[in-house]
């Protein structure tokens, strides 16, 4: 089947890529709000997935990444049946994460079939779906920070995604972020530019969107309950303490977490690392750790960051040195 599918995705690609634009597809009754959690990165994302995953009805899987490109092809039928499967199961297609959800292709494509006619909307909620089925809960939901720049191209594909951007002062952000794999660069200058791109997008395209919630990660820190509140009854969904207590199951969630391998059989990331990266969610909220900058970024950052995204920070009521 791997020979198959990739010639139809060679194929599509040769042909040419493009969104599927036009009406949305209408929110049927039964497709429930889904939280879809997005993000500059280091924003405290997977924070907020932990604390809603441990809701008693919902499931937020590993970050996906492959809704948009999912969504760029532009045959139909059993070729776009392929193609989906393709991506959502080989993505990102220089290290994939089909590992992280713990499902079997075979039986997921099984589930596939059984869509007629198939759609890309259907697939997407099979997967999310079938991911929810493994723990018994009946929601699912969605924690892929990148996706902040996509709402405009995920809001049709999925008309019940609620999006809750969580914002974090640029600064702390930075300074969580520099030194990770997956940073745009060491030097402040990058980080800044990062930043402000990412909340701006988000921000911009959110005003578009019939259900976009902004929530700050310093109120989710210092007053988690009442947050978690907020975000229950913009998802109508009841509120369960279990998410105060998150923290008892990280654990065996941060397992979930495997190593990426490139196709060379080398590892672009380790488990250990991904675990490493995320520990501090394995414990309550800390306070303390708000507005690191203040205490930890040197005066000539804090002023060339501010030179950088200062009209973002002020926008969003962040203390600025001018």
């Amino acid at each position: 089947m791997r020979m198959i599918l990739t010639d139809t995705v060679n194929e599509i690609r040769h042909r040419g890529a493009q969104l599927l634009r036009g009406k949305p597809e209408p929110l049927a009754q039964s497709n429930a709000p889904a939280p879809f959690i997005v993000g500059s990165p280091r924003s405290g994302t997977t924070l907020l997935r932990f604390m809603l995953d441990a809701h008693p009805d919902l499931a937020i899987p590993p970050e996906t990444g492959f809704i948009v490109p999912a969504s760029r092809f532009i045959v139909r039928g059993d070729a776009l049946r392929k193609a989906f499967f393709h991506t959502v199961t080989h993505f990102p297609f220089d290290a994939p994460n089909w590992a992280d959800f713990g499902l079997d292709q075979q039986a997921y494509w099984r589930e596939l079939l059984q869509i007629k006619p198939f759609s890309v909307s259907q697939g997407l909620r099979c997967f999310y779906q079938t991911y929810a089925s493994r723990f018994g809960k009946s929601r699912w939901g969605d924690k892929t920070p990148e996706y902040g720049r996509y709402l405009k191209h995920i809001a049709p594909l999925l008309p019940e995604a609620h999006f809750i951007h969580l914002i974090r002062d640029g600064r702390d952000a930075a300074l969580s972020l520099r030194h990770l794999w997956f940073a745009p660069g060491t030097d402040i200058g990058s980080l800044a530019r990062h930043w402000r791109h990412n909340v701006l997008t988000t921000r911009r395209q959110g005003a578009h969107c019939r259900s976009y919630l902004e929530v700050r990660y310093e109120d989710l820190i210092s007053d988690s309950s009442a947050v978690l509140r907020q975000i229950c009854d913009f998802i109508h969904l009841s509120y369960s303490p279990a998410m105060e207590t998150y923290y008892q199951k990280v654990p065996e969630r941060l397992a979930e977490h495997q190593t990426r391998w490139r196709p060379d059989g080398t590892a672009l990331v380790t488990q250990a690392q991904r675990i490493q990266q995320q520990r501090l969610t394995q414990t309550p909220p800390d306070a303390s750790r708000i507005y690191n900058w203040k205490r930890e970024m040197p005066l000539a950052e804090q002023q060339q960051f501010e030179a950088i995204a200062g009209d973002v920070l002020k926008t969003l009521g962040y203390d600025t040195l001018k």
